[in-house]
């Protein structure tokens, strides 16, 4: 079973999943910090699905907004690029020792990892929030350049630091969530394509296809 809520931290969720079987992560643009038999682990960004196995017990989660997991784990995002890392591969491991013992000993762990992102945490980079919000409505990555004032080398960089990737990946990567959201509300497939900012509905199935390596029809029905 899965839950989430909205985080204290602007833009973040906090999950919890008991999962039954294998389970499959879509992309994104975010980084989550988990937390799951006395481990403490990142997930990186993802540029494609990411599956996972079912496991035994609940995994928590803080799922970071879009371009902030950097400032709090002092690591750019592109070291992380598809991969699970153990926090201690990143902290100091006397640090995240000490950070295991305390959401162990949490009545909820879930509040406890909130609140260690909550006292490390930095304010969100409103230029990165700009970025994502634009590219998210549809805008090319050259009108999102000259929204920031960037030129495309430099929006290419801090893409990458931010996100793990540059603008064209992550503008994919948003497209294909707005598709998904339309899709499960019940908009017709032809009608999502056009709104989520597909050529067509052909192009909507190859890149979903692509990133999330399961048909159209496949996620939906799952």
């Amino acid at each position: 079973m899965y839950k989430e809520r909205a985080s204290r931290l602007p833009g973040a969720v906090v999950w919890v999943n008991t999962p039954v079987g294998d389970g499959r992560v879509l992309p994104d643009g975010c980084m989550d910090l988990l937390w799951h038999d006395g481990r403490l682990l990142v997930a990186g960004p993802d540029t494609r699905a990411y599956v996972t196995g079912g496991g035994v017990g609940a995994w928590v989660g803080l799922r970071l907004c879009p371009g902030t997991a950097p400032a709090l784990l002092g690591v750019p995002a592109y070291e992380l690029l598809d991969q699970r890392v153990e926090l201690s591969d990143l902290w100091p491991a006397g640090d995240v020792r000490r950070l295991r013992d305390r959401i162990a000993g949490a009545a909820d762990p879930a509040a406890a990892l909130e609140e260690i992102a909550l006292e490390r945490g930095l304010p969100p980079d409103p230029s990165l929030r700009r970025l994502v919000d634009v590219l998210d409505a549809g805008w090319s990555v050259a009108a999102a350049a000259g929204e920031l004032g960037l030129g495309a080398r430099q929006l290419q960089r801090r893409s990458r630091a931010a996100f793990g990737y540059g603008p064209k990946t992550l503008a994919r990567v948003l497209r294909m969530q707005r598709a998904l959201a339309l899709a499960r509300c019940g908009v017709p497939l032809a009608e999502t394509a056009v709104r989520a900012g597909y050529a067509d509905q052909p192009h909507l199935a190859r890149d979903v296809r692509e990133l999330a390596g399961l048909p159209l029809t496949g996620l939906l029905g799952g």
